[in-house]
């Protein structure tokens, strides 16, 4: 999905319930590439898992949450392979996501130098993921840091030349981010569900 559409989808559908409506969100992760995937721990079985349970005919992620709770799938006290706690784990993805581009997006004065990707990329994994994930997944992620491509890369994921042009889109994409994080967190929070284990 082209990363314009996915900013003018979330714009245009201010009150998303239909689950269906969180592929949306997986493919515009996915349109960013393997060096953003590998960050975050087992993103891409998460999409994948997601994917799945989309499939499984829920009209709206509380429907989720709900059916699951009734039917014993969520355990507050030890690790499930539920799709509240695959939502959980996309969740803080992409709060670290957002963090990421919004560092991304930030445009400099004369005088300032830009920050490489992989470190910001560090930095803000540091202050989202990291407590989430044991030693030996922070430090796999220290490994993916260096593999982070340079900015050309992403300039050229949403059809810009300049980090001047680069800023302003990124903002965007990074707003339409807040939107579906907040959307998401109340779901979850409704429902004591942002510390599972």
């Amino acid at each position: 999905m082209p990363i314009v559409t996915f900013c003018n989808y979330i714009s245009r559908n201010k009150h998303i319930k239909n689950v269906s409506h969180f592929s949306v969100h997986l493919r515009f992760l996915e349109a960013l590439g393997d060096p953003v995937l590998m960050i975050s721990h087992n993103s891409s079985s998460d999409y994948s898992e997601m994917n799945h349970r989309l499939s499984f005919g829920y009209t709206s992620v509380r429907s989720m949450i709900k059916w699951e709770l009734e039917n014993g799938l969520v355990d507050f006290h030890k690790q499930t392979n539920s799709g509240c706690r695959t939502l959980l784990r996309l969740h803080r993805a992409l709060l670290w996501l957002q963090n990421f581009l919004l560092e991304l997006g930030k445009d400099t004065t004369e005088e300032e130098h830009l920050r490489s990707p992989s470190d910001l990329c560090k930095e803000t994994y540091q202050r989202t993921l990291a407590h989430h994930h044991t030693w030996w997944v922070r430090k796999a992620a220290e490994l993916a840091f260096l593999a982070m491509p340079e900015r050309p890369y992403f300039y050229l994921l949403v059809c810009v030349e300049t980090q001047a042009e680069a800023a302003v889109v990124l903002n965007r994409i990074v707003r339409a981010i807040e939107e579906v994080y907040a959307r998401n967190e109340v779901a979850l929070q409704e429902h004591g569900m942002l510390d599972l284990p």
